[in-house]
């Protein structure tokens, strides 16, 4: 399949944010396995048509949807679109609420709010190249065999709650 991500080599301020994510995310787990702080996020599910689109993030070994965190005083849909247009480059859609799903993940107590947004056509991506790395079109039957995050596992086995 060819790249969905309009290629950009990294620089190397890239190779140093990449450093501090890959760096931070296992100490950011730890305290919150200490802490067990909430937490409430955002991802977007973009289906083209049946395949479903994926984003690799450089700190962790699976695939997850585009979406982040939900900053203070912020709606879910607002913060799903800031982190689409943040990590991938698209902006302007209209997202479809999908359901939240509950859970105990990277040792926080986490609620992930769900968003859908259907394309005709691949788009063009624009990745960050810091904290996204890589992009992927999956077939609904390449999904079985490709390591998820938790929260987008729940949300493809429809496990949805709250």
């Amino acid at each position: 399949m060819p790249s969905l991500e309009r290629a950009r080599p990294p620089t190397l301020v890239d190779f140093v944010w990449r450093m501090v994510l890959r760096l931070g995310f296992p100490l950011a787990r730890a305290w919150w396995h200490l802490r067990r702080p909430h937490h409430e996020g955002a991802l977007v599910a973009i289906y083209v048509g049946q395949a479903l689109l994926l984003v690799k993030s450089s700190y962790r070994a699976e695939w997850n949807f585009p979406g982040g965190s939900v900053r203070p005083g912020e709606t879910p849909d607002a913060a799903a679109q800031r982190e689409m247009e943040e990590e991938i480059g698209l902006s302007s859609h209209a997202l479809r609420p999908a359901g939240s799903v509950c859970g105990n993940w990277d040792g926080r107590r986490d609620r992930v709010h769900f968003f859908e947004l259907h394309l005709d056509c691949v788009p063009e991506l624009r990745l960050d190249n810091r904290e996204i790395v890589a992009a992927h079109l999956a077939t609904p039957e390449e999904l079985r065999g490709i390591a998820l995050t938790r929260p987008v596992a729940a949300f493809l086995g429809r496990d949805l709650c709250c």
